[in-house]
């Protein structure tokens, strides 16, 4: 009773019985073969059979002849048509409507000038695919014209219809090829296009007077163009249908909406198949789109920690130039201000040096100066005392200027010696000054050389930290593919378990409140807690396609009332 049941059109490839809703079904309608495109010609004449080339030539042959036949005498018709109507036309123009005999050559040629052109323009324009119905009435109402003009042209019609009919009968053909060759023109280029439907034949029409044009209106509203894919495809539903009051035992009420889906989308141009398969696309459209939410949520939180730690790592990067120009401008100060402070102590000890050199030359001038008076005294003391002694003194005299000679020798001497010994020991004293400076500017270079090696560790230390920024980064983003495979799983897990769900719930025949609040009780499983209050009702109102917030409030409550009965993601 649940085999799948078989359709009556024969190209059915899929005659295994259906599956549940939340399955895939399988296509049942197969690509239909064009039907008017297998006509050689408007005139339905069908093409040979391919195993046989002769019949082929001879078709071509028949075919060639037919359209040469069919040119012909179209040309001829028209022009015999047109030579009638112009001496009819003419003269009656001339004779009885007042035309003049300059105008009235012109007249039949005007009309049927018209017809020519009209019918002409007509047929370019549905050749290149944008015809203009008002051409073609344009065309017929003129050609109406000329038929009156020229049935009316002997006479009343009424007095003599035969005669009148005679005059008209030209027009009416001419009108009849042009339609013939505008007929095939246009099927020609639906041929083309691949936009040739098959048409309904009469005898449905008059066997299924009812049904036939909700079948008409189904192949046209949706572009069915295959006369017998239509066919199959009501057989397919009728098939279906009975199938379907079978497993129910004949009461479709007890089928689910999803079972009745082919029924209730026949209407819209879909087959069996594609009906059953709605409610699966549909969920994978609405995965599709809550997998791609999350993707763009985590691209979008991926790009943020990127930014910021590129701009972490820029500010460090400022960081490290400004301290490292900093470190150099200090360093270059600092050199200037200690090559500065040696300068200036060496020109102080140099002017210090100066002025002890000057006032110990003042000094032995003052003394010298001071021992040549004394010396100049003691002579003349003794010169005084030698003119009041006697002559006996002067030997004496002469003893002690030796003497005094001697010791102003001595005395000259030992102020020479102590000048030199003290000359020695300023300029001693001005070379450990010298070195003195020269340690204190090498201190300072040593303080400067320590200044730069600070500085270029605290370089490495910021490129250091930099190159961590950088593998932090990275470890970021391998943490948020991982995260997203992680995450991808899940979802396939979570997918996994709502299909068995789905699937037991068909089992169970649960009707469509059941189905949402289990649906809601799955949602809450997934939260941290596994509390009702935690889900949203946002998102029930998304997943469920509920647009009042107190349904999905009673959803919300009943799937908790699920839960605390003991439901755990499958079927009671």
């Amino acid at each position: 009773m649940t085999d799948w049941p078989r359709t009556a059109a024969p190209t059915d490839p899929d005659p295994s019985p259906p599956g549940f809703v939340s399955r895939p079904a399988e296509p049942v309608s197969p690509a239909p073969e064009p039907v008017s495109g297998a006509l050689g010609s408007v005139s339905g004449v069908a093409p040979a059979a391919s195993g046989a080339p002769g019949a082929g030539r001879a078709m071509k042959i028949l075919m060639f002849a037919l359209t040469g036949v069919a040119a012909v005498g179209g040309i001829l018709v028209g022009a015999i048509g047109f030579a009638m109507s112009y001496d009819t036309l003419s003269a009656v123009a001339l004779h009885s409507w007042g035309f003049s005999a300059q105008l009235a050559p012109w007249f039949p040629v005007g009309v049927d000038a018209s017809i020519v052109a009209f019918l002409a323009l007509d047929l370019y324009l549905v050749r290149k695919g944008t015809p203009w119905p008002v051409l073609r009435l344009a065309a017929h109402t003129m050609t109406g014209a000329t038929i009156w003009f020229n049935a009316s042209s002997q006479g009343a019609i009424a007095a003599d219809p035969v005669r009148a009919v005679a005059h008209g009968a030209m027009p009416f053909l001419f009108v009849i090829g042009v339609e013939a060759a505008r007929r095939l023109v246009i099927q020609k280029a639906k041929l083309e296009a691949g936009t040739a439907s098959d048409k309904v034949p009469l005898h449905r029409w008059l066997l299924s007077p009812r049904a036939t044009p909700k079948f008409y209106r189904r192949m046209r509203l949706y572009g069915i163009t295959s006369y017998p894919e239509m066919v199959r495809r009501d057989q397919e539903l009728i098939a279906y249908e009975l199938w379907l009051k079978r497993k129910h035992g004949g009461d479709l009420r007890d089928a689910t909406e999803d079972e009745r889906l082919p029924m209730t989308m026949a209407p819209y141009g879909y087959t069996v198949a594609q009906a059953l398969a709605m409610p699966d696309e549909q969920e994978r459209a609405a995965e599709e789109r809550q997998e791609e939410a999350g993707r763009r949520r985590l691209e979008a939180e991926t790009r943020r920690q990127l930014a910021e730690a590129n701009a972490q790592a820029e500010a460090l990067r400022a960081q490290g130039q400004v301290e490292t120009v900093r470190a150099q401008v200090e360093g270059e100060t600092g050199q200037a201000r200690a090559h500065a402070r040696a300068q200036v102590t060496a020109a102080e000890r140099a002017a210090a040096l100066e002025e002890q050199a000057l006032e110990t030359a003042v000094m032995a001038e003052a003394r010298a100066r001071t021992a040549a008076a004394e010396h100049q005294e003691a002579i003349e003391r003794r010169a005084q005392a030698a003119t009041d002694r006697e002559a006996a003194e002067l030997e004496r005299l002469a003893a002690e200027e030796r003497r005094a000679a001697a010791e102003a020798d001595k005395v000259a001497a030992a102020e020479a010696r102590a000048i030199d010994t003290q000359t020695i020991a300023v300029a001693r004293r001005a070379t450990a000054e010298a070195d003195r400076a020269a340690a204190e500017r090498e201190e300072a270079a040593a303080e400067t050389r320590r200044v730069t090696a600070e500085t270029n560790r605290r370089t490495a230390e910021e490129e250091a930290r930099r190159q961590a920024a950088v593998a932090a980064a990275e470890e970021s983003k391998k943490a948020a593919a991982e995260a997203e495979r992680a995450a991808a799983e899940t979802r396939r897990a979570a997918a996994e378990i709502e299909r068995r769900a789905v699937e037991a719930e068909d089992v169970a025949k649960l009707k469509p409140r059941e189905r949402a609040v289990r649906k809601v009780a799955r949602m809450i499983l997934t939260t941290p807690d596994r509390d009702p209050e935690q889900l949203p009702l946002a998102q029930i109102m998304a997943e469920l396609a509920v647009s009042s917030s107190a349904t999905a409030s009673e959803y919300r409550q009943e799937a908790g009332e699920l839960l605390a009965a003991g439901y755990h993601g499958h079927l009671l």
